[in-house]
């Protein structure tokens, strides 16, 4: 059975950057009738906190990825040390003392000297004696993982055949010196155990994995099929980095983005295939094929969202909204007509409350100068009591022949007067529902 993961660290909130690795593995489980695990990485008890976990579930939630099982590689720590112990027993995991200024260093000087930047190894040439004494002097080490120095290979999902020579990486480090576990090494233990079958993460991990394939096989696991998608760049090809705070899902989903705009885009972004609204993850899961996505970094513009939000809006019938509507102010009774007036000139769902303020309270009234003294004789002629949707072609016919102008002359003017706006729903249904006219006045 496919079996896919999840593994956000609860040190923040999700941003896109995130989501596209979620949604990956998610839509994988769910083509093939397999299982997605939620797995939260928080092995770091400093940074990791219980809202940036709830907020991980809200975000998922709020998509609709709901997740088979959780798990919290805090509760695993046994698991970890197992591992640990093997190594040791098997002479792959040594203990090491540099500082990080001493690490720096060599790595310096390696580079001045034309050389990769990759860790010597010479932890492995202190005695018992040597270690005891760098133990009392700087207290506990920090422990690597010994490379087999070959060539790692394998087939990825996404990239293709890969090949790294082990030689040109640095032994990881596993287990930091003051005893918590890094990620490298409970991510493998975590991936052999649960079974996972099936990974995809960013294209900046392609290093790790090939030294998780090696830790994996050490352990006598079996790796999972890895895919190392692109990573996200801003619509300009600019790093996203110093924005992925601000694209967070909590904030796109304060902003009125969709679920289903959001979920549409990101199932398609850096594919060969286009972009296509889909209205349920189900039809998002029968097209998606990991191996369309390509190597190159991918443009992602949060404007993209807007238009694909407005288009899934559209679409809903009055009973998806009808909490928006009342929450706006909507009486019940105004509910339907309402939303059929507005539902093709909304964005998001927060455009609903500006409409009905408009209805409810008028607008200000825009007036060219030139059309001012038109306006005013034809606000003059508006039919008094109750507007229905005879009302407009009735009214603009007597203004049409009061005043001898037709035609887009007749028209924008009192729309503009009357909404604020150049453009929007048919008048004839606006007009009923305007509740207060200012310009009238």
């Amino acid at each position: 059975m496919t079996t896919t993961r999840f593994a956000p660290s609860p040190t923040g909130y999700i941003h896109v950057g995130n989501l596209r690795t979620a949604l990956m593995n998610y839509l994988i489980a769910r083509k093939s009738g397999g299982t997605f695990i939620l797995r939260i990485d928080d092995t770091d008890p400093v940074r990791s906190k219980q809202e940036y976990v709830d907020g991980i579930q809200r975000d998922l939630e709020w998509l609709g990825l709901t997740w088979d099982k959780v798990e919290r590689q805090s509760e695993r720590l046994d698991r970890y040390v197992a591992a640990a112990d093997k190594l040791r027993e098997m002479g792959r995991f040594y203990e090491c003392f540099e500082t990080p200024v001493e690490l720096d260093l060599k790595r310096k000087k390696q580079l001045n000297m034309g050389k990769p930047p990759v860790y010597d190894r010479a932890a492995l040439a202190l005695s018992d004696a040597d270690r005891d004494a760098l133990r009392a002097e700087r207290g506990d080490g920090h422990w690597r993982f010994m490379l087999n120095q070959t060539r790692i290979e394998w087939t990825d999902g996404i990239l293709g055949d890969l090949s790294i020579d082990a030689a040109s990486v640095s032994d990881p480090v596993l287990i930091k010196q003051d005893g918590q576990f890094l990620y490298t090494l409970a991510s493998v233990v975590d991936d052999v155990e649960m079974g996972v079958t099936h990974v995809v993460r960013g294209s900046d991990h392609v290093t790790n994995t090939a030294t998780q394939i090696q830790i994996m096989e050490a352990l006598g696991g079996t790796p999972p099929s890895f895919a190392h998608h692109s990573l996200l760049t801003g619509p300009q090809g600019e790093s996203l980095s110093k924005r992925l705070g601000t694209l967070a899902l909590r904030d796109l989903r304060e902003a009125g983005i969709e679920p289903g705009a959001l979920l549409s885009l990101m199932s398609r972004l850096g594919s060969s295939q286009p972009v296509e609204l889909r209205t349920s993850l189900d039809e998002i899961a029968e097209g998606f094929d990991v191996s369309q996505f390509g190597s190159a970094p991918t443009k992602f513009d949060v404007d993209d969202l807007y238009p694909l939000t407005g288009r899934l809006l559209h679409d809903l019938p009055l009973a998806d909204v009808a909490a928006d509507l009342a929450a706006a102010g909507v009486p019940a009774d105004k509910a339907e007509a309402v939303w059929s007036v507005i539902h093709d000139n909304i964005t998001t769902r927060k455009d609903i409350a500006t409409w009905w303020d408009m209805f409810a309270n008028g607008a200000d009234p825009v007036i060219d100068d030139e059309d001012r003294e038109f306006v005013s004789q034809a606000m003059a002629m508006l039919p008094e009591g109750a507007l229905d949707g005879d009302s407009w072609g009735g009214w603009t016919k007597a203004v049409k022949e009061a005043t001898g102008r037709k035609g887009r002359g007749l028209f924008m003017p009192l729309r503009k007067a009357l909404t604020g706006q150049s453009h929007g729903p048919d008048m004839s249904a606006v007009l009923p529902l305007l509740q207060v006219i200012k310009a009238k006045g």
